[in-house]
């Protein structure tokens, strides 16, 4: 093909899209459901747009997504939240007319927090004992299959459990009570409240703990 042929043939091609651009509907955002976001849990969805010439390019317009969470040009949002909170990010969209046609759309989303333990009764010295009560709760729409290992830590390294619980927590559980205490020798002792939440079904495990500030002394024996 001769070079005069070669940008004929270009010149037609632009002309033949210039022509669908302007029989095309106009650029337009698919208005779906924003997906269910939970922290520390994958997920990953295909954005959609309608009208102009595809194929579209998606990018951030302004904003920032969460950490954690990426874009790809083909429109494929997706990762695993690090934290949870509530975002606003501002998309576009291009099409490949000549010219393009751009389109911005503002997405709300909150990232739920999935796996959370807190001290309901921090952990308290009463005579030779150590006792306390924390409170897990699931934010998610998935079961856990949760573990809770609280662990008494002396300053010689010797470490003493004082509770553990492996259950079923079903989602959208909250403040569910584990109460914890043991008998423990004279020392000082450092309290780590470990939470462990297993999904098979997206094959996620999420971790949390809790540590006391500063020792807790024991001054009575067993």
């Amino acid at each position: 093909m001769t070079f005069t042929k070669l940008m004929r043939l270009i010149a037609v091609l632009i002309c033949f899209r210039s022509l669908l651009a302007a029989q095309a509907p106009p650029l337009a955002v698919v208005d779906e459901a924003p997906p269910s976001l939970v922290a520390g849990v994958e997920f990953h969805v295909l954005l959609h747009a309608r009208g102009g010439v595809p194929p579209y390019v998606w990018s951030v317009a302004s904003g920032a997504l969460p950490e954690g969470i990426t874009l790809t040009p083909e429109g494929w949002l997706a990762g695993r939240p690090a934290k949870p909170g509530a975002f606003t990010v501002t998309l576009k969209v291009e099409d490949s007319g000549h010219p393009a046609h751009t389109i911005n759309k503002e997405f709300r989303a909150v990232v739920a927090a999935s796996l959370l333990i807190e001290w309901l009764q921090p952990p308290k010295v009463r005579d030779n004992r150590i006792d306390g009560i924390v409170q897990v709760s699931n934010g998610s729409t998935d079961t856990f299959d949760l573990t809770i290992i609280i662990v008494a830590l002396a300053d010689n390294g010797r470490a003493t459990a004082i509770a553990y619980e492996h259950f079923p927590l079903k989602a959208g559980t909250i403040n569910f009570q584990i109460p914890f205490g043991n008998t423990l020798p004279h020392g000082a002792y450092v309290i780590h409240a470990d939470a462990i939440a297993e999904i098979p079904a997206r094959k996620a495990i999420l971790r949390q703990r809790l540590q006391t500030p500063q020792p807790l002394q024991v001054v009575q024996g067993p």
